[in-house]
């Protein structure tokens, strides 16, 4: 695997915003940047593909979608590498293959303000939840830096992955890490007695081994400024609260194989939907 990051263009405005965040990332790290647009062939059947200079200014279209990209990756990032590929077929089979031999694959979202803010497209979900490594996608242009990067971490295979990689980003930023572990309260009986004695026991439990779970990680990345924030509150909620004053927040997929490698968490995807800044989906590679 090459030291590349890949991100998928369409022309609007979301994958402008996309470019730009992978051209910084592909500085910071030192990797090419390999721009991406799928001419998707579900029209090439159509009564007005044969019309008379149809095929030309399709082209030249897709031809300017990956010229502007270009363009602005290199003002973006003076000095980076860009390759530019034109690619045929479906968007997310073509993506998804690209993102195994790639670092990340980044996209925009969607959203463009309101109701429509909270819809994720259908192209950035599919490839959060298929695709190999870490997906990035980015919510519009965000002019304050906070100098913080967010993950949540439950000890899951699938939170490890995104937590080495959040560690990656906070280096590469110099920026502080801010490890979410976030837990929901047990259903007691109400007429349990000591209910106040006991939730103070499971508190004290789960802070406890949240830190001694996050204490190695600290250890083997001592060059980061960590903290660790424990909290009894739905994940979903605790993280897209501290994404509003964070540069990216970090999730693992809950693929585990077989059908549930295609489905995103429940915690993964309402962050995806909420968020207030871009969110990297991660998902384990087979081979590491």
């Amino acid at each position: 695997m090459t030291n590349t990051i890949v991100v998928g263009v369409d022309g609007s405005p979301a994958a402008s915003a996309a470019v730009e965040w992978a051209a910084d990332d592909a500085a910071r790290g030192n990797a090419a940047l390999r721009i991406v647009h799928v001419r998707e062939q579900w029209g090439d059947g159509a009564p007005f593909h044969a019309m008379p200079g149809f095929e030309d200014s399709l082209s030249e279209y897709c031809d300017g979608v990956v010229a502007a990209a270009a363009a602005r990756a290199r003002q973006r990032a003076p000095g980076i590498e860009v390759e530019t590929v034109l690619a045929r077929g479906a968007v997310v089979e073509t993506l998804t293959g690209e993102a195994e031999r790639a670092e990340e694959v980044v996209l925009g979202s969607r959203g463009m303000g309101g109701f429509a803010g909270l819809v994720l497209g259908s192209v950035g979900m599919a490839m959060a939840g298929h695709a190999p490594g870490p997906v990035v996608i980015v919510r519009g242009r965000r002019q304050h830096v906070f100098g913080e990067i967010v993950v949540g971490f439950d000890g899951s295979p699938g939170s490890e992955a995104a937590l080495e990689y959040a560690f990656d980003q906070a280096r590469a930023r110099h920026a502080r890490l801010r490890v979410v572990h976030a837990w929901q309260t047990p259903v007691f009986s109400p007429f349990a007695l000591g209910y106040s004695d006991l939730m103070g026991d499971v508190f004290r439990s789960q802070a406890e081994l949240f830190q001694q779970r996050l204490d190695p990680w600290k250890g083997k990345h001592p060059e980061v400024t960590v903290a660790g924030t424990a909290v009894c509150e739905h994940p979903t909620s605790a993280l897209s609260d501290a994404s509003r004053d964070a540069d990216l927040v970090v999730v693992g997929s809950r693929g585990l194989g077989g059908v549930g490698s295609a489905l995103l968490g429940s915690v993964s995807h309402g962050v995806l939907h909420r968020a207030h800044c871009p969110v990297a989906v991660v998902r384990p590679r087979p081979d590491r």
